[in-house]
């Protein structure tokens, strides 16, 4: 059977629509009949190459603002170290030793009990040649595997889905926010966006005659609420830099709203019937990974789950804030990971966490740090190499760039890694270029 489809234009689909809850889309009821047919049609092309409960998994965490990596794993026996910061440096006395010259922050105790269960990889000095110290740049820098001076239109994990996912189910990548990560943009759109699974639905407006709404609307509606911000104290929310999904927000959606129908309907009840098995915070990202382990659990056929932190943007009164952090970055992680474990998916779940820049390795006068450059990454499941991986920045002032630290690891090499490794791609392809990948698996 065959069906030909029109959409509206796109002033007519504003005036019909009105979006509710987060940016998750599906259809208008005038469309609800004809996409029905568009799924069984698929069905029948058996179009979806990797279900829920056979592929690999790639979870996504962004250390949103700039991460101190410095504090995060301290070179706590370092002189230069010490004397580059004298009141926010973590005590030698106070670290989860590592070994004898790096240690956590002793908030990390999750990480700490992770790495010590042979589940968590360090990569030390993660950055990329002539850093750039915008948050709104470097972001964009990751979020594309781009050179520094090289704007590029789709995201990496975008080339992925081009690449790998033609015909996949519309849940192949799931992103918990309100905001698309620019990571996502691609030729063919792939992935929903969610934050509550209750309020992810279309509500028609015709009746109530809503009125016109514009693109800046659908923008504002896209962008994060300020209590999911608020709740880790941050000052750089849930950042994903500008998002061009090869055209405009609405382009995007209007290419997406006839895929998500049946999504919405899975989610809602994979959330209600699953239940988690892990110890969570209560905090924004630890209901973000409660939320990623039930549809994993509940064997919703993604591949790539993405979910954001806010709040490393610590110029001022660092301490006590990249500590708040660092907890519940740590506790939330491993409520994930032992939920995952429970469910029997551990083997197939990596995490990867990621931060826009690190920090200067001077204190500054406000007792906070400026934006820098080099930080670590960690990568999280039961089929990494646990331990150190790459070399560890010098610290010492002639080794530095402006104060920064240099960096020994090139971030597209971790993704690399994670292509050939763990998603079983061509990275080349998807990177635009060959970096050798990282052996973490």
């Amino acid at each position: 059977m065959k069906t030909e489809i029109t959409l509206q234009t796109r002033r007519e689909f504003l005036r019909s629509t009105v979006l509710t809850g987060a940016l998750s889309w599906t259809v208008p009821a005038f469309l609800a009949n004809t996409f029905a047919v568009l799924q069984v049609e698929a069905a029948d092309k058996g179009t979806q190459a990797i279900t829920g409960k056979d592929g690999n998994i790639l979870v996504i965490l962004q250390m949103a603002g700039g991460n101190d990596g410095l504090n995060t794993v301290a070179p706590y026996a370092n002189d230069h170290y010490r004397r580059a910061r004298p009141r926010i440096g973590v005590a030698a006395k106070d670290v989860l030793a590592i070994n004898d010259e790096l240690g956590f922050h002793p908030n990390l105790a999750g990480f700490k009990d992770l790495f010590d269960a042979g589940q968590l990889s360090i990569v030390q000095g993660v950055g990329y040649p002539n850093p750039n110290r915008s948050h709104f740049r470097s972001t964009e820098i990751w979020q594309t595997a781009s050179d520094a001076e090289r704007i590029e239109k789709y995201g990496w994990l975008g080339r992925y889905f081009d690449h790998t996912c033609k015909g996949c189910d519309p849940t192949v990548a799931v992103n918990v926010g309100r905001q698309m990560p620019q990571a996502f943009a691609a030729k063919n759109p792939k992935g929903i966006s969610l934050d509550n699974p209750q309020n992810y639905r279309f509500m028609s407006s015709e009746k109530g005659k809503a009125g016109e709404m514009s693109e800046e609307s659908y923008r504002k509606l896209n962008e994060p609420e300020m209590e999911m911000s608020e709740n880790s104290g941050d000052t750089i929310g849930t950042l994903h830099g500008p998002v061009t999904h090869s055209g405009s927000a609405l382009d995007f959606l209007e290419r997406t709203a006839l895929d998500a129908q049946v999504s919405s309907d899975q989610i809602r009840s994979i959330a209600s019937r699953v239940d988690s098995r892990g110890n969570y915070p209560a905090s924004q990202l630890g209901n973000s990974l409660k939320l990623v382990a039930k549809l994993i659990g509940g064997g919703l056929p993604t591949r790539i789950f993405y979910v954001s932190q806010g709040g490393y943007d610590t110029h001022t009164n660092q301490t006590g804030a990249h500590e708040r952090l660092l907890k519940d970055l740590g506790d939330s992680v491993k409520g994930f990971i032992a939920d995952i474990k429970a469910q029997g998916n551990l083997s197939r779940v990596t995490v990867m966490t990621f931060s826009e820049f690190g920090r200067r390795v001077a204190e500054n006068a406000s007792s906070g740090t400026d934006h820098g450059a080099a930080a670590p990454m960690f990568l999280i499941g039961e089929k990494v190499k646990a331990g150190l991986l790459g070399k560890y920045p010098s610290l010492a002032p002639r080794d530095l760039h402006q104060g920064d630290l240099k960096y020994t690891v090139d971030f597209r090499s971790v993704y690399a890694g994670v292509l050939e490794g763990w998603l079983k791609a061509d990275s080349a392809a998807v990177l635009g270029g060959k970096f050798t990948p990282l052996p973490f698996i």
